[in-house]
């Protein structure tokens, strides 16, 4: 099979499924009605899959939003980052100590979050460079972290961090751990339960191929208790479009506290429901047959890739500019080949661009935007060999 027509290769919002579209386009109805509760039980049914917890029914009065594992869904009118600063204001108080490595810009961007609710230990680490493990057991020895958050995979520098050594830790140590997911869930291997993980965020716009400002949190019991005690004590961060237990009071009623994104839910419940169908694992799967097709090809032909090779993102690969190519590059792609890919954060603008590899993305659209990427690299007196691009999608 071949790809025809724009190739769309960024790490989110990826594009979204027909049904998607079809289902946001339906006439509004009330947040209120036993309508609108059908919409949140699918929607919860299909979030609980993509968290990779345990199932629930697609049918409102019946707990959708919950399962044996005792971890909740809740959804979020608003982008990640709203879903991110719930968990933060409410399961902290202001003298909780927190520790947050980084090696990105959204995984700063979580550290400087948590600063406006808690006291921050920030670890600050190369973009693209694993997190030293041993620096990690140190802080944790010291015993004085309420939780470690981290940004689980860094669209910024393409690196996934080591999630199942890091919950080993904090398990170990008695810490809570805290996964902005936002990039990661519904596109590689994410284990709430068995990580131990109280809260884990996820976006629609990203691995789900849902639409963007709607997004959902994960929360484990423990999380839930924490979050009570601190609000009964009065020890609460100020909230109020954020309170988490205003969502809580109202989730067994397949409800949100606030007027919900209607038909975003739609859409993102359809998408799930897509996700579903294709199976979470063959979707993992399909994203890393794709990651490791771009990465492979590239280094082939003597690119750099900014991530450390063993952790290096199944949803995303950050590639380092030939010496004399920037964005000029990238506006060229879009313009004379009809594929689109994305730049550089901060220091490494005009440097490096960045492929998504995640959503409902087809092989043959990866394919095809690979193509076109090597062509429009030899436009810019790159010297590139021709080069059997299929094989490496095998």
């Amino acid at each position: 099979m071949s790809h025809d027509g724009d190739c769309f290769l960024v790490p989110g919002p990826v594009r979204m499924a027909q049904n998607c579209l079809d289902a946001m386009a339906t006439p509004t109805i009330t947040a209120r009605g036993g309508e609108y509760r059908d919409v949140m039980a699918d929607l919860n049914s299909g979030l609980r899959a993509a968290f990779n917890l345990s199932p629930s029914q697609a049918v409102k009065k019946t707990q959708s939003w919950t399962g044996e594992d005792q971890y909740k869904v809740v959804v979020v009118s608003g982008s990640g980052t709203a879903a991110m600063e719930m968990v933060i204001a409410n399961r902290f108080r202001k003298n909780d100590i927190v520790l947050v490595p980084t090696n990105g810009k959204f995984g700063e961007r979580v550290a400087e979050m948590s600063g406006r609710f808690c006291s921050v230990k920030h670890l600050k680490y190369e973009w693209g460079r694993a997190f030293d493990l041993y620096e990690l057991e140190q802080q944790l020895e010291r015993k004085c972290y309420e939780a470690l958050l981290i940004c689980h995979n860094e669209t910024s520098s393409g690196i996934t961090q080591d999630a199942a050594a890091i919950a080993e830790m904090c398990q170990r140590h008695g810490v809570a751990l805290i996964l902005d997911g936002i990039t990661s869930v519904g596109g590689c291997e994410v284990l709430p339960h068995q990580w131990g993980a109280e809260a884990v965020v996820v976006g629609a716009q990203k691995c789900t191929a849902g639409p963007s400002g709607i997004a959902a949190i994960a929360i484990n019991p423990n999380f839930e208790k924490r979050a009570k005690i601190i609000a009964k004590q009065g020890d609460v961060n100020p909230t109020y479009y954020l309170d988490l237990l205003a969502a809580l009071k109202k989730g067994d009623d397949d409800q949100t506290p606030w007027t919900p994104a209607i038909n975003l839910s739609m859409g993102w419940a359809a998408a799930l429901n897509n996700l579903k169908q294709e199976g979470l694992e063959n979707r993992w799967a399909r994203c890393s047959k794709m990651a490791n097709g771009v990465r492979n090809l590239f280094t082939d032909i003597g690119f750099e890739l900014l991530a450390d090779r063993s952790q290096r993102s199944d949803t995303v690969t950050a590639i380092m500019y030939p010496e004399g190519i920037d964005d000029s590059w990238r506006t060229a792609l879009g313009e004379k080949y009809d594929t689109q890919v994305i730049g550089a954060q901060d220091h490494l603008k005009g440097k490096m661009f960045r492929v998504g590899s995640m959503g409902e993305t087809p092989i043959e659209e990866m394919i095809e935007g690979c193509k076109r990427m090597l062509n429009c690299f030899r436009d810019f007196n790159v010297e590139i060999p021709q080069i059997d691009v299929e094989s490496y999608f095998v």
